[in-house]
């Protein structure tokens, strides 16, 4: 069983990245500007955005957090996209959710422009994703695919059972497994909450990718030997035994489920650090503009 490091590949991928924005600055060229908005003062989204800002630091990236209060009302909010969507400095943003329940996210999402949507959430990139043209890919779903790629897990031909349909994760990573091509390529079905047989189906993966939002859901009965397994979840569990007060676990029962599995990624450090370098490289694609619209 080998252990898929998120951390190490994560930061393998960000020496990556600063070495190509090193040679645009050699050649006097435009520095890659991620910028973040952020409303309210939800300590979970404060943490995840600041990480972001020390993440475009560590690669040479210029960053921008945008702060608003909670009562911003939804037109000024929309009115604050609309002008980084013009602005000839920012490459590409991202707006920090859950938004307060006077703002539809939906909407918001709709007003940010398609070129500049590194979160890979507009209906234009998951469209051009799903033809398989070029798209900024949602910052998990692709994630998840880079570290597939960089243990050199074969996928072509293989069972890959996707347990969570949501659009954020579990649609795209299902789209991206189907497509064809060399790191990919595999039969795919997408199971959710009105799936029959579920262990059945689950146990017959060769790849199980997990994005259920339910702490340790996946148990070993679940999974087939050798199989591999991407957690894609995390939940701060109270633990009164630590120092911290809390433990963070994944989708998967990871201590049972691990020993059956050939490759398996860890909660915390799995999956997470690949989503915030997946949101560089989207930048840094926008930066050199890549992707046409």
């Amino acid at each position: 069983m080998i252990i898929i490091d998120g951390k190490e590949i994560a930061s393998k991928v960000k020496e990556e990245i600063s070495e190509e924005v090193n040679k645009i600055k050699a050649k006097g060229g435009k520095i890659p500007h991620l910028a973040a908005i952020l409303v309210g003062n939800d300590g979970a989204s404060q943490t995840y955005v600041n990480s972001k800002v020390k993440s475009c630091e560590q690669v040479g990236f210029k960053s921008t957090l945008i702060k608003f209060e909670e009562s911003i009302s939804e037109n000024e909010l929309i009115a604050e996209i609309q002008k980084l969507n013009n602005s000839t400095e920012i490459d590409g943003y991202i707006v920090q959710l859950p938004l307060p329940k006077h703002i539809d996210e939906e909407k918001v999402n709709m007003t940010v422009s398609p070129a500049k949507d590194v979160d890979g959430f507009h209906p234009v990139n998951v469209g051009r994703m799903s033809l398989g043209l070029p798209a900024f890919v949602s910052a998990t779903p692709a994630g998840i695919m880079e570290l597939l790629i960089r243990y050199n897990i074969e996928t072509s031909g293989k069972h890959c059972v996707v347990l969570g349909r949501s659009n954020i994760v579990g649609r795209p990573v299902s789209i991206l497994m189907s497509q064809k091509g060399k790191n990919a390529n595999s039969t795919v079905t997408v199971c959710h909450s009105g799936t029959k047989n579920l262990k059945e189906i689950c146990s017959s993966a060769d790849i199980l990718i997990v994005a259920i939002g339910k702490p340790e859901f996946v148990t070993a009965d679940m999974v087939k030997t050798g199989a591999v397994v991407i957690d894609v979840g995390i939940h701060r569990i109270e633990a009164p035994e630590t120092k911290s007060g809390f433990k963070l676990k994944g989708d998967v029962k990871f201590d049972e489920v691990a020993e059956k599995c050939s490759y398996i990624t860890p909660v915390p450090g799995g999956v997470g650090p690949m989503t915030i370098v997946s949101l560089l490289k989207n930048t840094l694609i926008s930066a050199k503009g890549e992707v046409k619209f």
